[in-house]
């Protein structure tokens, strides 16, 4: 019984990792050819532009080590780990979050670090903290259409609208969540796992940390506005500041709201920064390239990182905890 276990909890992790490989050579083929590989390599031979990104590969473990933090301060009103634990289950969830729409298996890595009694309870807590993140970058976004309207052509007008009517029905909700935090999570709780009585009223989340929580979210959010600030400048030196940040925090808006399937994510994302950085005076070339090696950056690299996590462990496949 133990040799089959062993032999499925090995085919299992191989299947992520064929997977995984699958999708990210997928894009990466098609988006680096010959003009896009010359454009890196000219970048790179410019020792500013070299200097930028290397800052941003710097930048990796700090983003994802303050959401590695932020798991942790969550996630210890249900069950306390330390930060290296934090840690394995955000570079786990990270892998796994490859293999869906909008990143939507990627709980399934983090709860896989936490007790079978509580891994419904963590379920929830992750919708809850990346709705924080979420909330900071709507806001952000939000301003930046503000600042950015008479730059829009009458073409795009329904972007506009549409942006500000989901993007103000989001933060509502996320206002109205954090005020009634408990009754949302019993409902996800139940629909998570229908046959169980998640019982969370007994949760509290103190002003506390929800300024902690936000805090670490707006600097989080302002480090990868500067990775991808800085990749930009690398391979277009000339640009302005002014016009790239509210485009780059139109652009997070934008992608955070699109749920994106693996195959199409490139083309959608290059489509989307023409879009909002159609005044910043890069080429089409740049900035998809740009978007490209930011997803490198903070996806791929990470990924690689939970996956190496994933090998060392051992797994019962049991994603819901039990009933006792």
């Amino acid at each position: 019984m133990n040799r089959g276990k062993k032999i499925l909890s090995l085919l299992f992790k191989l299947g992520i990792g064929f997977g995984c490989t699958y999708i990210i050579y997928g894009r990466i083929k098609n988006e680096f050819g010959w003009e896009q590989v010359t454009l890196i390599k000219n970048a790179l031979a410019f020792t500013p532009s070299l200097t930028y990104v290397l800052i941003s590969l710097l930048l990796i473990p700090m983003n994802w080590g303050i959401e590695s933090r932020k798991w942790q301060l969550i996630t210890k009103r249900i069950e306390p780990v330390n930060y290296t634990t934090a840690l394995k289950s955000v570079y786990s969830g990270i892998c796994l979050g490859n293999f869906a729409p909008g990143r939507a298996t990627e709980f399934l890595g983090k709860i896989l670090f936490f007790s079978d009694e509580n891994k419904g309870k963590i379920s929830v807590l992750h919708f809850v903290n990346g709705m924080i993140q979420l909330g900071i970058t709507l806001i952000a976004g939000l301003l930046a259409l503000i600042l950015k309207l008479e730059a829009f052509s009458k073409e795009y007008t329904w972007l506009i609208y549409l942006l500000f009517c989901f993007g103000g029905f989001l933060v509502i909700l996320f206002i109205v969540v954090i005020y009634r935090v408990n009754y949302f999570l019993h409902l996800i709780s139940k629909f998570l796992s229908k046959k169980v009585n998640v019982e969370l009223s007994s949760i509290t989340f103190p002003t506390s940390l929800w300024l902690q929580l936000f805090s670490l979210s707006i600097i989080r959010y302002l480090t990868f506005c500067t990775q991808f600030y800085l990749l930009l400048t690398a391979l277009a030196p000339q640009s302005e500041i002014g016009f790239l940040l509210p485009g780059i925090a139109l652009y997070f808006i934008i992608t955070s709201l699109l749920p994106m399937v693996s195959f199409l994510e490139a083309a959608i994302r290059a489509a989307i920064a023409m879009v909002v950085l159609a005044d910043s005076g890069l080429s089409s070339t740049s900035l998809a390239v740009a978007t490209v090696l930011l997803w490198l950056f903070n996806i791929v690299v990470p990924s690689t990182i939970g996956y190496l996590v994933l090998l060392r462990m051992k797994f019962d496949f049991k994603l819901i905890y039990k009933k006792k």
